[in-house]
């Protein structure tokens, strides 16, 4: 399993993934509003699960999965996916989600490749 994270820094961790999570549990992968289309890649993910708390936020996609988790200060995002194409896919969708949402706060999602566990180096 191929990994990234992300270490957003903001004063409202917790608003950014309920609302995220939130956007993403409407979505249903067909036409309209929801996280596809988005991500820049034209194609559409399968959302399969969303569950959220105020403080841990976890999606299982078609293409991966992807967790939050909010501390004092900053969110923080992890993507996983089986290839590098659904890994970028994830990234993408999550960065142009929540920038927009943070559009007044100016936040940026800068990614880092991670060891997933069970992996050799």
């Amino acid at each position: 399993m191929l990994t990234a994270q992300a270490q957003v820094q903001t004063p409202k961790p917790g608003r950014y993934l309920a609302q995220f999570c939130r956007h993403a549990s409407q979505m249903d992968g067909g036409p309209g509003h929801g996280l596809g289309g988005h991500s820049g890649q034209g194609t559409r993910p399968e959302m399969r699960h969303v569950e959220w708390s105020d403080t841990d936020g976890s999606l299982i996609l078609n293409w991966g999965q992807c967790t939050l988790r909010a501390a004092p200060g900053v969110l923080t995002v992890r993507a996983e996916a089986a290839d590098e194409e659904n890994l970028a896919r994830i990234q993408d969708l999550v960065s142009a989600r929540l920038q927009r949402f943070g559009r007044r706060d100016h936040l940026t999602v800068a990614w880092n490749r991670t060891q997933s566990p069970g992996t050799a180096e």
